[in-house]
């Protein structure tokens, strides 16, 4: 993600824009490090968020209110006895410093017009709300930082303010391209990291994407740039500083495995145009991508516990199969010892008392074998002893047969819970599979709880040909759709022998083109455990050839007559409905 100074000019813009003349109404604190502000005039009423959070600074214009504690905190209180009604004269951004500045006018107790300055630095573990006066000596500021904490600046009441220059970088508003390439050939260093160490707010990802515009190998050292990619370089840096200018933006958040990965406010071309969804306005994508960014988080959060009991019962139950595939193959020796006993039984009447082995033809495959013999023992006894050794572990074997058969199923249903927590996009996911895993005994039901109303549906998507596919998020939901929901020529689809989302197509009795096959064949490779994957084999047959064995553990099924194909797990172009939208 890339709140850097090229984002942070597009805010700025925005925000002078549409608040630049206009009062502040209200002022309020919700969180700790975070403010909001109301602000009323002629772009009509409309809030401005800013976060001094260090894991998560923000600064973007929202609709959304927030509740606020019962007792303001005293910044908050400081701010409303000065800037309660403040005309908002300008906002400006120093070069590309990660710094935002609000000049305010507003009437003192005198009744005399003072100029107030409210600076948001959003410098990640660095970032701070301040507030100063006309001579840029701090008032208060959201977050105190002593001499104890930074030898290099002090923000406290009294002190001066200034903008801290620990890093020597250049102004890239202000280089021409012939600076520019001076900066470059000064760092010995890959050229993706000289841009950013070397220009004054430029993030990683920006620096990484005006090499692909370059057409320069990110990782090859600056210093020997030639001239013609020097020359490359340096354009793509002025083209980049022009484009800030003239406000010419481009803010868009592009995507890896449909998930929100980066964001710009410029257009991130090394990323395919499928992969990116573009806003008009900054807020609106910064929104946007924290929304989508914390539901994901909040899932994970949310998700850790079964995560952590899942997991544990699959390392449980692997170790347990293991043990019994060795002692199964211990097992196998069952059949050397029924062999012995019956060659005692038939040749062991001229065994001398005492002998410790005996040599006899094995008439099961014609070869002299030696069978090692108890001296302390009869004839008799010996062949009853290896009797008894086979009976045991002919009963071991069955035993363990069994057993095995039923720790497999259990990794496979554990496998399978897992898969279905990765697919869970949103909260009322996961109660479905908290109920499994209380229905499945691995989570005990709280005393007197009922069971949590299920929400959750699966995914929808139409193929590119109008038909209908419906994909399981869950064991629940895959049984559900199997059986309940698909009819006898409806076509389903799963990964072979992986776990992983049942897939149906609704036919309504048509047959089906071939792209349908592929698409419904693409989604099950993506909701499964070989997702990212570019060759998954999918079997796929009409629904009616599909059974559920009796007393079989969710979502587990057979089938006997089947097609396969082999496809990749890449599921962008298909749409996906929702909230009865077409995405």
């Amino acid at each position: 993600m890339a709140f850097d100074g090229v984002t942070i000019a597009g805010i700025v813009g925005e925000l002078k824009d549409k608040l630049t003349g206009n009062r502040i109404y209200k002022i309020a604190q919700p969180e700790k490090d975070e403010l909001l502000l109301t602000i009323k005039g002629s772009c009509g009423q409309v809030r401005v968020l800013m976060s001094a959070d260090a894991s998560l600074p923000l600064l973007y214009l929202t609709e959304k209110n927030k509740t606020s504690p019962m007792t303001a905190p005293n910044f908050c209180m400081l701010l409303r006895k000065h800037l309660q009604n403040a005309r908002i004269v300008s906002i400006t951004q120093p070069g590309l410093e990660r710094i935002v500045r609000f000049e305010l006018e507003h009437l003192n107790e005198l009744g005399d017009l003072c100029r107030k300055y409210l600076i948001i630095e959003l410098m990640g573990k660095h970032s701070n709300i301040i507030f100063c006066d006309d001579q840029n000596v701090i008032i208060d500021s959201i977050k105190h930082v002593s001499g104890m904490v930074s030898s290099v600046r002090e923000v406290l009441p009294g002190r001066v303010y200034f903008i801290p220059k620990t890093q020597d970088k250049a102004e890239l508003l202000e280089c021409s391209q012939d600076e520019m390439a001076a900066v470059l050939k000064s760092k010995n260093m890959p050229v993706y990291k000289a841009v950013y160490t070397g220009f004054n707010g430029i993030s990683p990802c920006i620096a990484h994407e005006l090499c692909y515009r370059a057409g320069v190998d990110s990782d090859q050292s600056s210093a020997e740039l030639g001239t013609d990619a020097l020359d490359r370089m340096t354009t793509a840096l002025w083209e980049l500083s022009e484009d800030i200018k003239n406000r010419n933006f481009c803010f868009n958040v592009v995507y890896e495995n449909k998930q929100p990965a980066e964001y710009a406010a410029v257009r991130l071309s090394s990323y395919a145009k499928d992969d990116a969804r573009g806003f008009e306005h900054v807020s609106e994508l910064l929104e946007f991508y924290y929304a989508e960014k914390n539901t994901i988080t909040r899932i994970r959060q949310r998700s850790v516990d079964l995560r952590k009991i899942v997991q544990t019962a699959l390392e449980r139950n692997v170790k347990k199969y293991d043990l019994q595939i060795k002692q199964l193959e211990d097992t196998k020796k069952k059949e050397k010892y029924k062999v012995y006993g019956e060659l005692l039984n038939a040749y062991g009447y001229g065994v001398e008392t005492g002998a410790k082995s005996m040599e006899a033809l094995n008439y099961y495959d014609n070869q002299m074998i030696t069978i090692p013999l108890d001296p302390m023992l009869s004839t008799g006894e010996n062949a009853k002893k290896y009797f008894d050794k086979y009976q045991k572990l002919k009963r071991t074997c069955e035993a363990l047969t069994t057993l095995t058969k039923e720790t497999k199923e259990e990794i496979e249903h554990l496998e399978s819970i897992s898969t279905a927590l990765d697919i869970a996009l949103r909260e009322e996911d996961l109660v479905q599979i908290k109920e499994e895993l209380i229905e499945s005994g691995y989570i005990r039901r709280k005393g007197g709880a009922k069971r949590e109303k299920i929400t959750s549906r699966p995914f929808h998507y139409i193929s590119s040909d109008g038909y209908h596919i419906y994909v399981g998020k869950n064991n629940y939901q895959n049984e559900d759709i199997t059986f309940r929901f698909a009819t006898g020529n409806d076509w389903w689809f799963h990964t072979k022998g992986i776990p992983g989302s049942h897939v149906i197509v609704k036919t309504n009795g048509d047959e089906l083109p071939d792209r349908v096959f592929e698409e419904a064949g693409k989604l099950a490779a993506h909701y499964s455990q070989a997702r990212g994957q570019e060759k998954v084999e999918i079997d796929y047959t009409q629904k009616k050839n599909v059974k559920k064995p009796n007393g079989s553990k969710p979502g587990f099924v057979v089938y006997y007559t089947n097609y396969s194909l082999v496809i990749d797990s890449d599921i962008s172009g298909i749409m996906l409905v929702e909230d009865d939208k077409i995405k």
